[in-house]
C-alpha cells in the first residue's frame, strides 16, 4: 500500500501520461514509453544509490533531470524520457515507491496502446487467466520464479508458452513480472495489473469463484447485478473451484461476498453451536 505522498505522485504521473496519450493519434509512441520505462525499472532495481538519489526530495528536479540526461539521454527516446523526468520530479515517500510508480506507468502505457487498438479487454482477461494458471501449477511457478534460471531461458520459456497465444502487451507485462519480480509473487503482480487494466476503463474487477463454469449470459447477469450493487461498472472474471460446492464467492478488491454452500453450512453450524 502506497503512502499518501506516493499515492498523490502516482496519480499525478498517471494522469499526465493519459493526457499525453490522448494528444497522440492512436497513442502513437506510447508503446516506446512502456519499453523504455520497463528498462529503467530493471536498471533502478539493481542500482540502489541512483534509486535513492532520484527519490530524494531534497534533490532539485533540475538536478535529477540533468542526471537522467547524462545517464540515459543517448538510450531513451524523448517520450519515455519526458515521462520518466516527470515521475522523478514528484515527491515520493521512498525510493521503492518511486520505482513501483515508474513500473505502473510502463504498464499503463501498454494498456493505453491496447485501449487504442481495441485489445484491452483481451489483455485484461489474459493476465487474469495466466495468474490463475500460475496459482494452480506449482511446477510452472517454481520455474518462472527460479533465481538460478537465467533471464534468456525464462524469456524463451515465456515465448514458447505464450508466444502467439496472447497479445503483445500481455507477453510484455508477464515478462517484466517474471524477470523483475521486485519482491512480489508472480500471481500478485498479474492480478494487480489486471485490476489496473480494469481501472483504465473505469471498471472494477470481480473475481468470482464457482463450483461450475458460468456461461456468458450468467456472467452478464452477475456483472449487471454487481454493477447495480456497487454503483460502478464491474467486469466479472470466473474461476472454477469444486471445493466451493455450490453458490459463488465474489471478491472485489478487499471485499469478499461469500455465498457458497460451504460458507452457509459453516454459518449454520456456528448458529447451532451458539444456541
Amino acid at each position: 500500500m502506497l503512502a499518501a505522498a506516493s499515492r498523490e505522485a502516482s496519480k499525478a504521473t498517471r494522469t499526465r501520461l493519459t493526457e499525453l496519450a490522448a494528444g497522440l493519434p492512436a497513442a502513437a509512441g506510447i508503446a516506446g514509453v512502456a519499453d523504455g520505462l520497463f528498462a529503467v525499472v530493471r536498471l533502478l532495481d539493481g542500482a540502489g544509490q541512483l534509486r535513492r538519489t532520484l527519490a530524494d526530495p531534497t534533490t532539485a528536479p533540475d538536478s535529477k533531470k540533468a542526471l537522467l540526461d547524462n545517464l540515459l539521454g543517448s538510450q531513451l527516446e524523448p517520450l519515455p524520457m519526458q515521462v520518466l523526468q516527470d515521475a522523478v520530479a514528484q515527491r515520493w515517500s521512498g525510493a521503492r515507491d518511486m520505482v513501483d510508480g515508474i513500473e505502473v506507468l510502463a504498464v499503463q502505457a501498454r494498456f493505453l496502446v491496447s485501449e487504442a487498438d481495441g485489445s484491452l479487454d483481451d489483455v485484461e482477461d489474459e493476465l487474469f487467466r495466466f495468474a490463475r494458471i500460475v496459482a494452480h501449477d506449482a511446477e510452472l511457478r517454481a520455474v518462472l520464479t527460479d533465481r538460478a534460471l537465467d533471464a534468456d531461458r525464462k524469456k524463451a520459456l515465456l515465448e514458447g508458452l505464450l508466444g502467439e497465444r496472447v497479445k503483445p502487451a500481455t507477453l510484455s507485462i508477464v515478462s517484466q513480472l517474471v524477470l523483475t519480480p521486485r519482491g512480489r509473487t508472480l500471481e500478485a503482480g498479474l492480478e494487480e495489473y489486471a485490476a489496473l487494466a480494469a481501472d483504465i476503463r473505469s471498471r472494477s474487477v470481480a473475481t468470482v469463484t464457482s463450483a461450475v463454469a458460468l456461461d456468458a449470459e450468467q456472467q452478464d447477469r452477475l456483472s449487471a447485478a454487481l454493477t447495480r450493487s456497487l454503483g460502478r461498472p464491474v467486469q466479472v472474471q470466473v474461476e472454477v473451484d469444486q471445493k466451493v460446492v455450490g453458490g459463488l464467492v465474489v471478491r472485489v478488491g478487499d471485499e469478499i461476498i461469500d455465498g457458497s454452500t460451504i460458507h452457509r453450512l459453516r454459518e449454520a453450524r456456528r448458529a447451532l453451536a451458539s444456541q
